[in-house]
């Protein structure tokens, strides 16, 4: 098509991509700041790092917790042993963890434009925005480059499904078993994963039951032998640890906020990934893409209600709504059959000159839906010039903001005194005899001392009725610990509670958002303490 609403699409799409390179320009530089930064940043990291430490000593991060160190892991190994051989190079640091969690986010970026390209009429414009739109989604943004497994299990899980989309029909053995392998991995990096892969086996099955049933038997088989081999290694802790203690509550506001937030930060991509998904129920037959949005989308949605969970359980949809959307707006533009409510070459064209202004105004809407960015030094003009000011802390703006339960409270540049303050609490835990009792593990590993405890582990131990922690409040209430550190007081209620009869509050530090409590034995006598009327700081 040639004349103005050519050279309009052609602007608009110019105009797209500068939003959408303008959001990476964002990530990285967010990547860049938190990877070089040498504490927690998001709760949870330093016990990634601590189990990553075990693993390079060939440990199992899944123990007794009921003895000292009273520490154990629920995640899955395999992130872990892949980031363990820096830990024999670097030591225990937090940089390395975090860049192979951006870099899956990028692999994860271009196995979504390789799957638009492939299977959307070979638009290389329509696939590129399609993997940037993964990049700019605010959820990705938040857990990208952070030391912890889920943006690598969704890598795992994007790669099996675009592998797999091709290899099964093709009958392609290799393709299929590494495929089947990938997933596998996806679900030794992080549980979740099962939804992915029963979104792939129901495929599979629908499109060739008998051969699915084999290729399933097969796959079950290396999930088992692997579940096994752990739990065997583990003297069954890893049953305990990474399976029974792993169901939290489930709280339906927290859910049904960040189904509201998904659908509003990108939903301007879901429209089209869900008409594709309609025109192949009614029309043709279902891609592996459109029923991995269905179990991803409703099954990983109601698992972000839960207790600990978050808007990081959409991740995996908002890959397969970049993959839907791209190919979808692919076909649209090529003129190609294949879309819903359409029949005969002049309705198809006429849709299809319409395409030309919907494609790029829909991924200009999205960029402008998932802007985050910050708003003072050099980008306070751009900041002005796009209408948005602070609004989730004093120097950044998130187009979602921190008002729904379960969105993490991170995203945001770290300055100087997010720094000093980190490098004040490692100073006070070197000024203390003794073990140190954190909740965060990273304080203690960068002052050279033993990782005691997982708080949110034992809490989870705690409510499935398998916890004691007798010994822990027996060193509690001797004041063995030379300092505790508290951050959002995730510990079980009875160890909570002997903290708060044993230990006096002496000075908050503010980091990286949140407030760290720093207390102190009492004397022995009962010391000068005030704590408040539950035992623990205001």
């Amino acid at each position: 098509m040639k004349g103005a609403p050519r050279q309009l699409h052609v602007a608009l799409m110019l105009a797209a991509t500068a939003a959408l390179l303008f959001a990476l320009l964002i990530y990285l530089l967010y990547a860049a700041n938190l990877i070089a930064f040498p504490y927690d940043y998001d709760q949870g990291e330093g016990f990634e790092l601590h189990d990553t430490a075990l693993f390079s000593r060939f440990q199992l991060p899944y123990r007794d917790t009921e003895r000292y160190p009273f520490y154990a892991s629920n995640y899955p190994p395999l992130f872990h042993m892949m980031a363990a051989p820096f830990v024999w190079l670097f030591g225990p640091s937090y940089w390395y963890g975090r860049l192979l969690g951006f870099l899956a986010s990028v692999v994860s970026a271009c196995a979504i434009a390789n799957a638009v390209y492939r299977d959307g009429e070979r638009q290389r414009w329509i696939a590129l925005l399609a993997g940037l739109a993964f990049l700019s989604s605010n959820f990705v943004y938040h857990i990208g480059p952070l030391f912890r497994q889920h943006t690598m299990m969704v890598t795992f899980e994007t790669l099996a499904v675009v592998l797999l989309a091709s290899a099964f029909p093709k009958r392609d053995k290799r393709g299929i078993a590494a495929a089947l392998g990938l997933l596998i991995c996806a679900g030794y990096t992080k549980q979740l994963a099962a939804i992915t892969a029963a979104s792939a086996l129901v495929w599979m099955f629908l499109r060739a039951p008998w051969r699915a049933t084999r290729w399933s038997l097969a796959f079950a088989v290396g999930g088992a032998a692997a579940f096994l081999w752990l739990n065997f290694a583990s003297g069954g802790q890893w049953w305990i640890q990474a399976i029974v203690a792993n169901v939290n509550d489930f709280i339906p506001d927290q859910a049904i906020g960040l189904f509201i937030l998904w659908f509003k930060l990108h939903g301007l991509l879901l429209v089209p990934a869900v008409m594709l998904l309609i025109y192949e129920l009614y029309f043709d037959r279902l891609s592996i893409y459109s029923i991995w949005l269905v179990f991803s989308a409703l099954l990983g949605g109601l698992a972000s209600g839960t207790w600990g969970a978050g808007d990081s359980y959409f991740v995996s949809s908002i890959a397969v709504v970049c993959i839907l959307s791209g190919i979808f707006c692919s076909r649209l533009l090529t003129n190609a059959p294949g879309l819903p409510g359409i029949a005969g070459g002049a309705s198809i064209a006429r849709f299809s000159r319409a395409g030309l202004i919907i494609v790029p105004l829909l991924y200009l809407g999205y960029a402008r839906a998932t802007l985050k960015m910050p708003t003072d030094g050099a980008f306070e003009p751009v900041a002005k010039a796009l209408g948005v000011a602070a609004n989730v802390r004093e120097d950044f703006y998130d187009s979602a903001t921190f008002l729904v339960g379960g969105y993490a409270r991170i995203g945001y540049f770290l300055t100087d005194a997010d720094w000093e303050a980190g490098a004040e609490i490692v100073q006070l835990i070197d000024d203390t005899d003794g073990p140190t009792l954190s909740e965060e593990a990273g304080f203690a590993m960068a002052a050279g001392r033993e990782v005691v405890t997982n708080p949110t582990q034992l809490r989870n131990l705690h409510l499935a009725g398998l916890f004691d922690g007798s010994q822990l409040i027996e060193l509690i209430a001797r004041r063995e610990f030379g300092i505790v550190i508290l951050r959002a007081q995730f510990y079980p209620p009875p160890v909570l509670a002997a903290i708060g009869d044993n230990y006096q509050h002496a000075l908050t530090i503010h980091m990286n958002g949140f407030d760290y409590s720093i207390l102190y034995p009492m004397e022995l006598d009962g010391g000068e303490g005030t704590p408040d009327d539950n035992g623990l700081p205001d």
